[in-house]
């Protein structure tokens, strides 16, 4: 069996970066979620993010890139070769260049949802 424990560590440490504003709801062992505040009062949180220990990886979701797509725009075939669906990343290990990549599209993503916010 595989420890994705240091892959859930690292791609968890890239979504808290950039959560500032945010909620956590869930912060357990293999499962990360993290919401946008509600638009209105009465309106419940977005979802914006999650890391999540599966039994054969580690997925990063980010739902900014499925409700717009263009911010996938200049991505490496190397990343978009680790989506399945459209807005979920897999990974089995650590990968530095690609963590780093998924690090600037997530601060992409958490300014345009900042940006489409009416509560921010």
């Amino acid at each position: 069996m595989t420890d994705f424990g240091p892959t859930f560590a690292s791609l968890s440490a890239l979504l808290r970066r950039h959560a500032a504003g945010m909620s956590i709801k869930t912060d357990v062992p293999g499962n990360l979620y993290v919401e946008l505040p509600a638009a209105t009062p009465r309106a419940k949180p977005g979802f914006f993010g999650a890391v999540q220990t599966k039994k054969s990886y580690v997925s990063y979701h980010l739902m900014p890139v499925y409700e717009d797509p263009a911010l996938l725009d200049g991505i490496s075939d190397a990343l978009r070769k680790r989506m399945q669906g459209k807005s979920c990343f897999n990974f089995t290990a650590d990968d530095p260049q690609l963590f780093k990549e998924l690090d600037a599209l997530t601060g992409k993503c958490a300014a345009a949802s900042r940006r489409s916010s009416p509560r921010s």
